[in-house]
């Protein structure tokens, strides 16, 4: 009989205890690397001034559309033993010649622009590689009890590093960060492999999900664009697509007003460097509490579909809170609340959705939806904030504007989760056949 382990009463079987802190362990080194520089880019993207952040954006959205291909190249030519590491330590790399920069040119604006979309760039990248290598090693089953607990592991992340990041900003500069998030990116590599060296010698009919061994050291081949293609076959595939631009269009918006609001209330990259550091540090905190007391009880009582539903009443509510009181302590609690509910609530629910889709999939469309959908989303609702605020449209108009659309979220939600259970029970099926 299998043996149970009450690790913060998940149900974790004896055989999944390592994997999952490793998992854990991997989240936190990736997230605190990120929330690291997170402020640092916040504030400079502020540096030429709030109304060119959509300029900022959309040239985010242009080297995505670039490094997406070169991506999917990489993922068709290597193994996913080879191509982790080397994505997590050229990001790595990356930030040490960033901090040279910063701190040679102090508050250059071209600086502090290729900076902030550099970081706009890796930041998905990182995130999407990490989710990857946990829904290809991780059951739909595994999923649904671990994944809220590996999440808090990123959560610990977005503490730790807003935390160094406020304390660290005054006294040390931008190298210090910087160098302190190329660390952790190595440790983050250590950590995959490490999770690799757990879960490799075990069957997928032992574990319930693992890979059989020796299938993560060989390549997936296929073409570059092959992500597109594979979502534009799948109505499900395009279903998250759908999600995601209604997530990342109302998260711009939100973005596009805090930028406006900071920018009138705090005079220097310093101040509004704390500032940003302070809100990640209310959302992390906010997070960790609804991880530890809400998140798999929630998952288990309203199921995935009321997982992802939480996003757009989460959303309704920042836009409320900035539209009524547009200052930045409204700002940080607004986006404290919304993005406390996306890290412990709505991303374990949305992860679970790529427990049972095909490893390409996993490696490939993950990828595109990620990082090219998302800031996609960004660059045409950062002209559509533009837009609006040149017609004399306030916040508040987008706040009552929004309702109809978080509407049409909630429905896709439950959509979702319904396709999930249905290809979940197709994949039963074909297991016992």
């Amino acid at each position: 009989m299998t043996r149970l382990h009450p690790l913060k009463g998940l149900q974790v079987q004896a055989h999944e205890r390592a994997a999952l802190l490793l998992g854990f362990a991997f989240h936190f080194c990736v997230l605190a690397s990120y929330y690291l520089v997170r402020p640092l880019r916040d504030a400079l993207g502020l540096e030429g001034g709030a109304d060119k952040l959509q300029w900022l954006f959309t040239a985010t959205f242009v080297v995505m559309l670039v490094a997406v291909p070169l991506y999917g190249a990489l993922v068709a030519r290597l193994p996913a033993t080879r191509f982790v590491p080397l994505v997590y330590r050229l990001v790595g790399v990356s930030m040490l010649v960033f901090g040279a920069l910063i701190a040679s040119y102090q508050t250059s604006v071209w600086v502090a622009r290729v900076f902030f979309v550099w970081i706009s760039v890796y930041n998905l990248f990182i995130v999407t590689v990490f989710w990857s290598v946990l829904v290809d090693r991780f059951s739909n089953e595994q999923g649904r009890r671990l994944f809220g607990f590996i999440a808090a592991g990123g959560t610990l992340g977005t503490f730790i590093g807003p935390l160094l990041a406020a304390s660290m900003a005054m006294s040390l500069g931008p190298l210090a960060l910087t160098i302190a998030a190329a660390v952790l990116l190595e440790l983050a590599v250590r950590c995959y492999r490490a999770l690799l060296k757990r879960t490799e010698p075990r069957g997928a009919d032992e574990l319930g999900g693992y890979r059989r061994l020796g299938e993560e050291n060989r390549s997936m081949g296929g073409g570059i664009l092959a992500g597109v293609t594979l979502i534009l076959k799948s109505r499900y595939l395009l279903g998250m697509v759908l999600f995601m631009l209604l997530h990342t269009s109302a998260a711009t918006l939100i973005y596009f007003e805090q930028g406006r609001i900071v920018a009138g209330s705090y005079a220097n990259v310093a101040t509004r460097t704390q500032f940003f550091a302070y809100v990640d540090l209310t959302v992390s905190v906010l997070t960790l509490l609804f991880q530890l007391l809400l998140t798999a009880p929630l998952i288990r009582l309203i199921g995935v579909g009321g997982a992802l539903a939480a996003m757009p009443v989460a959303t309704l509510i920042a836009f409320a809170a900035m539209a009524l009181a547009p200052v930045p302590a409204s700002v940080a609690l607004a986006q404290g609340l919304r993005r406390a509910v996306e890290f412990a609530i709505v991303r374990p629910g949305r992860e679970v959705l790529w427990t049972v889709v095909s490893r390409e999939e996993k490696y490939k469309s993950k990828n595109v939806i990620e990082t090219l959908v998302y800031r996609g989303g960004d660059a045409a609702s950062g002209w559509l904030s533009v837009g609006l605020t040149a017609m004399g449209a306030g916040f508040g108009l987008l706040a009552v504007l929004i309702v109809p659309f978080a509407g049409l979220w909630t429905w896709l939600s439950a959509w979702l989760a319904n396709r999930q259970e249905d290809l979940k029970h197709k994949d039963n099926d074909r297991s016992l056949s």
